[in-house]
């Protein structure tokens, strides 16, 4: 069954702002890279390194249904904070719209009786539970351990996040 017009934009649309949000995380990465905080720009490069290869997911499923993959251009993504704290809670508000984006097309997907679709998206659904978790989990520890011996401590951790490739389904 191949995708509706409808469906295939939203999914394109949504594979397009991926691709941005991977952006988002490096402009993140440099920005940390300024401060000396090795371990937050790791966390920024990994969480890059995800947005892409959810763009990709997005895009293997498009053309699985037969749709027409359409790559598109996006905003300068934001490159000045005024601390650590204010990045990530860019990037908490940035991964709700995200959640929210995924949301809609699932309404949109069930509207059409497209369930192929909607059970594509439960993967990112239960990812948008993580990451917006992840978010306000590293805020509350910013905010706890805004002196430097502990953001110190707390970029130590981060330097250990790797990238785990999202399996193939």
């Amino acid at each position: 069954m191949k995708l509706s017009p409808a469906v295939a934009t939203a999914l394109n649309v949504q594979m397009n702002y991926e691709f941005e949000s991977a952006h988002v995380y490096l402009a993140m990465a440099a920005y940390a890279s300024e401060l000396g905080l090795d371990g937050f720009v790791n966390f920024f490069q990994v969480q890059y390194q995800e947005e892409v290869a959810h763009a990709q997911k997005f895009f293997q499923y498009i053309n699985d249904r037969n749709g027409r993959v359409e790559i598109q251009g996006f905003t300068t993504p934001q490159k000045e904070f005024s601390s650590i704290l204010e990045a990530f809670e860019v990037a908490l508000h940035h991964e709700e719209g995200v959640s929210s984006r995924i949301h809609e097309i699932v309404k949109q997907a069930h509207a059409e009786t497209d369930y192929f679709t909607v059970s594509f998206l439960e993967w990112f659904i239960k990812e948008q539970v993580e990451e917006e978790s992840n978010f306000h989990n590293l805020i509350s520890k910013i905010k706890l351990l805004q002196d430097g011996a502990g953001l110190y401590l707390l970029d130590q951790e981060l330097q250990t996040r790797t990238f785990k490739p999202i399996p193939a389904e």
